[in-house]
């Protein structure tokens, strides 16, 4: 079968392509090519610009010219790669042999060709290549659509504000709170991980064979080559390089921009629990769009089957999101080759969690507030007021307030406005205080 989106063996590719599909420009195979590609002319480039003896000869109109190998790289330059690559059996040297056709299309630069990759490991452009795209990805693709989703959250707070609600602790009825300030708590959770993802540095390894410069050195040892690795990593890829390493990066950083991850994802998956028990509760509604079907044998059935959608697509990015941050870190000695594959999957965990966010915001986008219900749920729960009775009966001074409002309410008999308001009358307390604890109702014991 040729591949396509009904033939490819994982729906973040396959059924969710039109969710995914702006993150294929960060991490298909197509996109690490040409990161590579991108890595490999900034370091020729600079290398000039140091520059070494045998490249002063350069200007800017080159540079330009150069650039556009990886400005223009279209997918027929990939496929050259890919067949460089069948004789190469090796991803990286097939990058170089495409920058040295590309020199050659250029005309003039024979004799340079040979500063393509001077000096580096296969590490040296993977440990820059991938965090780069990661960076790029979560700056362009993920981070906008958390902000999409948080700014959908924040109006939901907004609009519902005033909307009175019974609490539930342990699933059972707690003192009242206000609906908007229960989605506020999720806006507040995310937008403080959000700033810990957008804290996490981007780090690469760049140092050579076993990252101590050997070649740059033993080549030419009056550079300092910390200092150009330093200054290359940062000025043209907006990384930070680490000082200390062996063949490959430490990865340490990386692990903490995927533990930044999963938490968000946690916190999406409390908010899709918690909207998926509100629709059951019937406090939401949901919009119903003409021709779709909710089960295939009950057709009254309109199920929040985006917030579960959202729910497994997380759980799967976690998962994903786990192993990575603690497998990269760990390698046998100066390296083994277990990150190379591991890698190229950094941006299946992304890929789900894009699809998860859609999905919440989709199923966000089509609630329908009950205010009926959630007024019917106050109503008949006149026992939560009993928390307000004792605390100002302990102002008070009252005798054992906590131990005669427990023996009112903890029966299983329902409380009713009556029943708390006889119970009030029996006190033994002032005339205005008594008016105080009258006006207390499940809908207005809702704190500040």
């Amino acid at each position: 079968m040729e591949l396509d989106m009904l033939t490819a063996i994982s729906p973040v590719d396959g059924r969710y392509r039109g969710k995914t599909e702006s993150l294929a420009g960060y991490f298909s195979e197509y996109a690490l090519i040409r990161y590579r590609i991108r890595v490999e002319i900034e370091y020729f480039i600079t290398l000039c610009e140091l520059p070494l003896p045998q490249l002063k000869t350069f200007d800017n109109g080159l540079f330009d010219r150069l650039r556009d190998i990886y400005r223009n790289f279209n997918e027929t330059d990939a496929a050259r790669v890919k067949d460089i690559e069948k004789i190469t059996n090796h991803d990286v040297k097939a990058v170089e042999y495409f920058i040295k056709e590309q020199f050659d299309a250029i005309g003039g630069l024979d004799e340079y060709k040979e500063f393509i990759h001077f000096g580096l490991t296969s590490q040296d452009i993977n440990n820059t290549s991938v965090p780069l795209s990661i960076k790029e990805a979560l700056e362009e693709v993920y981070i906008p659509q958390v902000e999409e989703l948080i700014a959908q959250l924040q109006q939901y707070a907004d609009d519902w504000k005033g909307v009175s609600m019974l609490a539930k602790t342990h699933g059972q009825p707690a003192s009242p709170t206000r609906l908007g300030k229960e989605v506020m708590v999720f806006v507040y959770r995310l937008n403080e991980q959000l700033n810990q993802l957008k804290a996490c540095k981007y780090t690469a390894k760049f140092g050579g064979a076993t990252g101590n410069y050997n070649a740059h050195h033993v080549a030419y040892p009056e550079f300092d080559w910390r200092e150009f690795g330093n200054r290359f990593v940062s000025e043209k890829l907006g990384l930070e390089r680490e000082q200390w390493t062996t063949q490959i990066s430490n990865y340490d950083n990386l692990g903490s921009v995927f533990d930044a991850l999963r938490r968000i994802h946690t916190i999406i998956i409390d908010l899709d629990r918690d909207f998926w028990m509100y629709i059951s509760m019937e406090y939401f509604k949901q919009k119903i769009k003409a021709g779709e079907v909710g089960s295939s044998a009950m057709p009254h059935k309109v199920n929040p089957i985006d917030f579960e959608n959202s729910e497994g697509n997380l759980g799967i990015a976690n998962a994903i999101l786990q192993f990575l941050a603690q497998k990269l870190p760990v390698s046998r000695l100066q390296r083994d080759l277990t990150d190379s594959t591991v890698l190229r999957n950094v941006g299946v965990p992304l890929g789900h969690g894009v699809i998860a966010i859609q999905s919440t915001l989709k199923g966000l986008r089509k609630l329908i507030l009950n205010e009926q219900k959630l007024e019917e749920d106050l109503e008949n729960t006149w026992a939560v007021v009993a928390e307000a009775i004792q605390t100002i009966l302990r102002r008070e001074a009252y005798p054992h307030p906590y131990e005669a409002l427990k023996a009112l309410t903890r029966t299983n008999e329902k409380m009713t406005e009556e029943t708390i308001h006889n119970f009030i009358q029996t006190l033994n307390v002032s005339d205005e205080v008594k008016a105080e604890l009258m006006a207390i109702t499940p809908q207005n014991y809702t704190g500040v």
